[in-house]
């Protein structure tokens, strides 16, 4: 699992609006979502807090990878391939509602563990 290069991490601290979670599901249907309660935990993994995943927590179950995809205030993409870990219990569920909205209390918290991170078509890791 690679660290994120300090380019992506300098990045997502000037990121521009919510992130798009893409995920499949076992028949290969894709599966996109706006992400406004997401946080870069460490230089290898984000945590996306689920409040009312249908979908997406169905494909989470089935093993899905997902893609995560965020665009920077000047207008530059970054995506990330990840595996994805879905937690109802422990230190990074406990966490999320220290920095999420009141009014969306989460089901879980989904870690997307960093495999491959692109800026556009340039693969960085």
């Amino acid at each position: 699992m690679p660290d994120l290069p300090e380019t992506v991490i300098k990045a997502w601290d000037q990121r521009e609006g919510p992130a798009v979670l893409a995920t499949v599901s076992d028949s290969g249907q894709p599966n996109a979502i706006y992400v406004g309660a997401i946080k870069l935990l460490d230089a290898c993994r984000f945590v996306i807090s689920d409040s009312s995943f249908h979908k997406t927590r169905a494909n989470i179950a089935n093993g899905s990878l997902a893609s995560v995809l965020f665009l920077t205030t000047d207008y530059n993409s970054y995506q990330i391939y990840g595996r994805l870990e879905y937690m109802t219990s422990g230190e990074v569920f406990d966490d999320l509602p220290n920095w999420i909205d009141p009014q969306y209390p989460p089901v879980a918290a989904v870690v997307v563990h960093v495999e491959e991170v692109y800026n556009g078509a340039v693969r960085l890791a």
